[in-house]
């Protein structure tokens, strides 16, 4: 989503809201003094279900909270809705949904688990075991999303809430490991566009519209700082902190559900739990793991914090840390290579997004270096008249668009020239990252190794167009007669020639609190917080490294805000005073 909040903007209301706070709770440690003010804690308004974000996952399980006739609040941190699913395709992954159904489209349960056991711990998968491999857990949350994204996704269509349509020709994005359910799974809101990249602004819409019109109460730039709780543990509200610095207190008669995002956008958590050097993502700006820090102090148990939904991304926009920046979901044109820093091809430039992003982190243990960090797409004046467009996070894209990011160049030589120029500029984050000597001539032996490919159809050296998902991404190119593969064409031997700077990023993370099946957050030991609920990728994934398919990131969480909903309406009213809040920004994220 494209934040209206700029920058210089978020770090005032930060730090009105720290100041804020500061002076409501007083000093860390001065615990009588805090005891009394918490005896003296006052609540601004009372609601049965409160929903912390106002996304992908919060508006839908608002609404299903909703639905079950519970007065409903949602607090959102920005000063707008849709969060990281508002500039998302917002394609929903629904296995055994009623157009499979209808169609006459087999997708058995057993099926469906085997296929995310085989791409979630292919260590130690196995067709035989009860569980495919997987631990009680992981097989029990994906027994949840099978069981209830479904259900999940009729409720809000027949509600008006989104409307979808069937996608039935779209594969899963390792269709060839099954047999069953390969096509088919994918749904996307009715009213979005032939090209399917527009439907998380389509879904924001319907889904707000649907929410104020059932009669679900609306706060944007409330930025929750903290949980309360009752003398027994229970959550009981939340404290949030506004734009204009003051303080809002919320009562939740029966829950608390967090829907906040994941922490792309926390430099600090992303350096202590993924290992890799990332520069940021693709997802909304004010995903900063609140949610990890909020819930440090409750004895949660963090899971899955190392993995992320990966997706290729422009260097320049993530280093400008570009609200307006969406990962490279397509890696359109025929006529088009990347290549490292010695100008030389490293990998199929058509894998989906999530496996081509693990390439820019292999690391070479002999040069103690990242070697792809940053990678160069390059391509030809064909594939820039023909392939260019501005969806999907597309390179390559039209006249008028957004091109900061594109060199340019009328022969290779000038193209390098401007490429090192380029570098320059990040020098400092980059690790001093520069062309090597061989770089053009190297290009060029690429170029025709590529060419030689294309015209014969077959990628010897990366199997580029092999697998039917690589189609799917290939974008918009020249049609041409009697070409052997879609996805490749000879590059140009004349210029002029277009490049961009490339790194991995993340969609959004996908660790947190370990929840249950029906997303309550459980302590250490394993046992549920009474009143606190997590769906989305502010709470733990199931999926270890794997993305399945288009939409199994919105699907699931559909899945899972169903679920929650349905569990935190039967809660029981929560009564109790306010105990001392505990002060988790003093304390470490984990």
């Amino acid at each position: 989503m494209k934040e209206k909040m700029t920058e210089e903007s978020r770090r005032r209301f930060l730090k009105q809201s720290s100041a804020g706070l500061a002076a409501s709770l007083g000093t860390v440690g001065a615990g009588s003094a805090l005891a009394a003010q918490a005896s003296k804690m006052r609540f601004d308004a009372e609601y049965d279900i409160v929903v912390v974000g106002g996304g992908g996952g919060g508006l839908p399980a608002a609404l299903f909270s909703r639905w079950h006739g519970n007065k409903v609040l949602v607090l959102e941190k920005a000063p707008t809705l849709g969060g990281t699913s508002f500039k998302a395709a917002y394609w929903y992954w629904v296995p055994n949904n009623a157009g499979m159904r209808a169609a006459g489209m087999e997708d058995p349960k057993p099926d469906f688990l085997r296929y995310v056991a085989r791409l979630t711990a292919p260590q130690s998968y196995d067709p035989e075991h009860p569980r495919f491999g997987l631990n009680e857990w992981e097989y029990a949350m994906c027994e949840a999303i099978y069981d209830s994204a479904s259900p999940a996704a009729e409720l809000l269509a027949q509600k008006g809430a989104l409307p979808y349509r069937h996608i039935a020709e779209v594969p899963d994005y390792f269709a060839e490991l099954e047999t069953k359910g390969r096509k088919g799974r994918v749904l996307f809101p009715k009213e979005g566009s032939a090209s399917m990249s527009d439907g998380g602004q389509v879904a924001t819409r319907t889904l707000t519209a649907a929410a104020r019109r059932d009669g679900v109460v609306i706060k944007t730039g409330h930025r929750v700082e903290r949980v309360i709780q009752n003398a027994k543990g229970a959550v009981i509200g939340v404290e949030a902190s506004t734009e204009e610095g003051q303080v809002f207190r919320a009562r939740a008669r029966k829950a608390v559900i967090f829907a906040t995002g994941g922490f792309t956008h926390n430099a600090e958590l992303r350096k202590n739990f993924l290992n890799m050097p990332l520069y940021g993502g693709c997802a909304a700006l004010t995903n900063e793991g609140d949610f990890v820090r909020i819930s440090s102090s409750l004895g949660v148990q963090l899971r899955n914090m190392n993995h992320a939904w990966m997706c290729p991304i422009s260097l320049e926009k993530a280093i400008a840390r570009d609200g307006s920046m969406s990962g490279m979901f397509s890696n359109a044109g025929d006529s088009m290579i990347m290549v490292s820093k010695e100008g030389k091809r490293v990998v199929n430039e058509k894998l989906q997004y999530n496996e081509l992003a693990q390439k820019f982190f292999e690391w070479d243990g002999q040069k103690v270096e990242y070697p792809n960090l940053v990678l160069l797409s390059i391509w030809d004046q064909r594939a820039q008249q023909h392939s260019a467009s501005n969806e999907y996070g597309r390179m390559i894209v039209p006249p008028g668009g957004d091109d900061r990011h594109v060199i340019k160049g009328a022969t290779l030589e000038e193209l390098a020239r401007n490429i090192s120029d380029r570098l320059k500029k990040y020098h400092g984050v980059i690790g001093g990252m520069t062309l090597s000597d061989d770089f053009v001539s190297n290009l060029k032996a690429s170029i025709a190794r590529f060419n030689g490919f294309a015209q014969n159809g077959k990628d010897l050296d990366f199997q580029r167009g092999d697998r039917i998902v690589e189609h799917l991404f290939n974008g918009d190119v020249k049609e041409e007669a009697n070409r052997k593969n879609a996805t490749m064409w000879p590059i140009s031997e004349t210029g002029p020639y277009y490049a961009a700077l490339v790194t991995g990023g993340t969609l959004d993370t996908k660790g947190g609190p370990k929840t249950n099946t029906d997303g309550q957050v459980l302590d250490s030991q394993n046992k549920p917080i009474p009143g606190l609920y997590g769906v989305g990728n502010c709470v733990a994934s199931a999926s270890g490294g794997a993305y399945w398919a288009g939409g199994a990131t919105l699907g699931p969480i559909i899945a899972f805000a169903y679920r929650a909903a349905n569990k935190a309406a039967v809660e029981p009213v929560k009564t109790g005073e306010p105990v001392t809040p505990s002060d988790v920004t003093s304390r470490p994220a984990a």
